[in-house]
């Protein structure tokens, strides 16, 4: 057990003797009711509830309970957003102080927000010093993307495969649009090229290591040949979620900063997932000594108020002055006191570093259950951010879709909430976890794909 895992941690532990409990078999006779009841009207639903519909109602720390009372551990974090855990007494009182004396004041100054952006200001690496705020993901990455236009002067956009970020016009553009909606086509001047994936590389040296050079070669001749020469920024996270947890070779955003640099190009990380200590850093970039010129912050940003933040560089900022950033909730007192006091929570409980060290702690026993389990291929894991790749066969890497949705439900009915990605497990338990949840969740997922092996192969 880890020394930092002090008494400030106390108030999330989970009491392995009472969690995970399975009182009747999920989902249980009022998640289905509730259920029924509910989609009768509510539609569009994500793929991790269509696979498994629990209505739930209550949530504390790394735990969540549902309306039958089976008690779970939390392995989502409500889909990376809860990263402080769920409840956190400091955030619930920041957010309900507010509720109680200011809700909205559009975008006048407020004392905490001043108190926000100054933190902010102080704990950002490099010039990242000008802020904007929004009330979801999409919409940050839109205004950032904005910003980059208005910086630049240039309108075109890069972004890569299996990259996700968000759900508007402009955001889907960068990622894979599958959906009638938008007419299957990208917004005008939307490019996506390929990123490095150690697991599954598209260019490897001679002694079969990635070659990240190949990719950057690969960008620069897609700019020449494929745009218009009007490329204002490339934007990327850091890594990647929605595609599975896929993290670069540690030499590629350094390169990319110096490409980017070298073209003219502004780099944009779009850490609304991956920032805010999910992998042991304020950022993510951190890890390769790399400054974006705008980054997007989210998700575990306000521990689940919705609250985002676009973050550019010094030379930039003035742009937020042409694009008409101000929107009706961003930076609303409740979102900034949830911001802020995520952010205190982090500092005094001195969360960074015991982030890396539950993730060095995942990673040992992530690689002892791939040596045990021929359908696992790859393990991933930085931080509280993991994935898991199972496939059929280890040689040809061939997806094994279906034990990755048969491991997910079993899992989960033995009391594992998580997230669902095809062949790919995701896994993004609360920073506040202590060592022994963690290892039982594992365990479960584990036991999960022991079964699978047996029943699938």
């Amino acid at each position: 057990m880890s020394t930092t895992s002090c008494s400030t941690l106390d108030w999330a532990k989970v009491d392995l003797s009472r969690w995970p409990e399975i009182i009747v078999p999920p989902p249980g006779p009022k998640s289905d009711e509730y259920h029924r009841r509910c989609t009768k009207y509510f539609k569009g639903l994500s793929g991790q509830v269509k696979l498994f519909p629990v209505a739930f109602e209550s949530g504390k720390g790394c735990t969540l309970v549902d309306v039958d009372g089976n008690r779970y551990i939390d392995f989502s974090s409500g889909i990376y957003v809860t990263t402080l855990g769920h409840c956190h007494p400091k955030i619930s009182e920041a957010v309900a102080k507010y509720a109680k004396q200011l809700m909205n004041a559009h975008d006048f100054t407020t004392p905490i927000k001043m108190k926000l952006v100054e933190k902010l200001a102080e704990i950002l690496p490099g010039d990242l010093n000008g802020f904007q705020f929004y009330d979801s993901g999409t919409t940050a990455v839109e205004a950032g993307m904005r910003v980059m236009r208005a910086t630049s002067g240039r309108n075109e956009m890069l972004s890569c495969y299996y990259d996700f970020h968000g759900k508007t016009y402009g955001s889907v553009s960068l990622a894979q649009i599958r959906s009638q909606i938008y007419g299957r086509v990208r917004a005008p001047g939307s490019h996506m090229v390929p990123r490095p994936d150690v697991y599954r590389p598209m260019w490897t040296n001679d002694d079969g290591t990635i070659d990240t050079d190949s990719y950057l070669a690969f960008y620069d001749e897609y700019i020449n040949k494929a745009t218009v020469g009007d490329v204002a920024g490339f934007v990327l996270e850091p890594i990647q979620g929605w595609g599975g947890s896929i993290m670069p070779p540690d030499d590629f955003f350094p390169k990319l900063r110096r490409y980017c640099d070298e073209k003219g190009i502004l780099l944009m990380a779009d850490e609304v997932l991956t920032g805010w200590g999910r992998t042991g850093k304020w950022l993510c970039m951190e890890h390769w000594g790399v400054v974006p010129d705008v980054v997007t912050l989210g998700k575990g940003f306000g521990n689940g108020f919705p609250v985002t933040c676009v973050a550019v560089r010094e030379p930039h900022k003035e742009s937020f002055e042409k694009i008409s950033a101000s929107s009706s909730y961003g930076g609303n007192p409740m979102a900034c006191a949830a911001a802020l006091a995520s952010t205190e929570v982090i500092e005094e409980e001195n969360l960074l570093e015991y982030c890396a060290e539950l993730g060095a702690h995942c990673t040992k026993t992530l690689n002892e259950m791939k040596d045990r389990h021929p359908i696992i291929g790859d393990v991933r894991c930085r931080g509280a951010l993991m994935g898991i790749e199972l496939v059929k066969d280890r040689q040809t890497k061939e997806p094994f879709n279906a034990a990755g949705e048969f491991v997910y439900q079993h899992a989960f009915r033995n009391g594992l909430a998580w997230i669902p990605a095809g062949h790919i497990l995701r896994m993004s338990p609360p920073i506040v976890m202590d060592f022994d949840t963690a290892t039982k969740g594992l365990e479960l997922i584990e036991e999960a794909i022991g079964a699978a092996e047996k029943e699938l192969t």
